[in-house]
This record gives C-alpha cells, sequence and structure tokens, in this order.
C-alpha cells in the first residue's frame, strides 16, 4: 500500500509546525476571509470579533499537527471559528442594562420599592403575553442567571446570531406595549 503524496497543504502545515513564517503567511493568506465570514456570521462585537478571529488562529498554532486531513484545513478552521465565536458568547453572557431596569433599590423608600415591584410585575405579564418563541427569549435572557445564546438558539431554533436583533425587536415591543399601558396579546 503506498501512502498518498503529500498536498500543498500537507507541505504547508509541515512548514509552519516547524517553524516557517512564509508559511505561516500563506495558511493565513489562504483563509483569511473564510476564518472572518465565519466570524462575522455570528455578529459578535467588533472587539469580541476580533478574539474569535485571533484564538482561531491560535488554536491552530496550538493543534497545526492535530489536523487530520491538511486538505480539509478550510473545514477545520471554519469550524474552530465557529467554536470560538460559541465560546465567546458563552463567556459574554448578556448583561441586562437598562432595558428593564425596574429592579427595587434597596436603598430607597418603601414606596418606591413598592413602585418598582409593582412595575416589575407589569413587566413580566408583558412578558408572559408575548408569542411563545418571544417568551420564551425575554425569559431566558433575561432570568437570574441568563442561559448562554447558544443554548437559547437551541431551544427557540433561531440562529445564534439572529438572537440579539431578535431581543432588540421583543424589547421595543414590551417597551411601547408598557408605555401605553396594554399587554402584548390584547
Amino acid at each position: 500500500m503506498t501512502t498518498p503524496a503529500p498536498t500543498a497543504n500537507d507541505r504547508l502545515l509541515r512548514a509552519a509546525a516547524d517553524g516557517d513564517e512564509r508559511a505561516w503567511a500563506e495558511i493565513v493568506e489562504r483563509y483569511r476571509g473564510l476564518v472572518c465570514a465565519v466570524v462575522h456570521s455570528y455578529r459578535l462585537q467588533d472587539a469580541d470579533a476580533h478574539d474569535a478571529e485571533q484564538r482561531t488562529w491560535l488554536r491552530l498554532v496550538e493543534h497545526s499537527d492535530a489536523v487530520r486531513d491538511p486538505q480539509r484545513l478550510g473545514g477545520w478552521l471554519a469550524t474552530t471559528a465557529s467554536r470560538e465565536c460559541l465560546r465567546m458568547l458563552r463567556e459574554n453572557r448578556p448583561v441586562v442594562t437598562d432595558e428593564l431596569d425596574a429592579v427595587p433599590d434597596p436603598d430607597r423608600g418603601v414606596e418606591e420599592r413598592v413602585v418598582d415591584a409593582d412595575t416589575v410585575a407589569r413587566l413580566w405579564r408583558i412578558v408572559a403575553a408575548l408569542p411563545p418563541r418571544g417568551r420564551t427569549i425575554m425569559m431566558e435572557l433575561f432570568a437570574d442567571e441568563p442561559r448562554p445564546y447558544a443554548e437559547v438558539a437551541r431551544a427557540t431554533g433561531i440562529p445564534v446570531g439572529s438572537l440579539g436583533p431578535s431581543r432588540a425587536r421583543l424589547i421595543h415591543r414590551v417597551r411601547r406595549c408598557f408605555d401605553s399601558g396594554a399587554v402584548v396579546g390584547a
């Protein structure tokens, strides 16, 4: 049985693993667009997207000898970039800012805390009246311990990259209902 002749990617990966900077530059040049496209499909913030790209290249440096089929280096990089994006999303769980800022402040008076508790209850009634998918998104992302975007995406069937825009639309809808005094389903 003969061994297959080494391919261009075989040679590049071996040379890169041996410290050849030109080989690394060639690999990056060939696959930079692919890695960028995968990362940007997750719609991360610019700094997070840059970090995910850098982490993808770092994983290749760390595991270049583990690439089983160098001919499929593009697939390996795409999968690695996707995993790095998901890791970024898990690490950067959404922080509730002023969208639902009616959480009671313990330093405030009793009357203000009652009004705040009433406001929170009203907000959650509006959320409860949302369609099932929207309700799930809001409850999962604004829970005391929010679930990672990847888990919420699986639970709702919405792509991870679409959760942010969906969340923004839902917040706008809840705010509109809250300001008008209406309930979503009404």
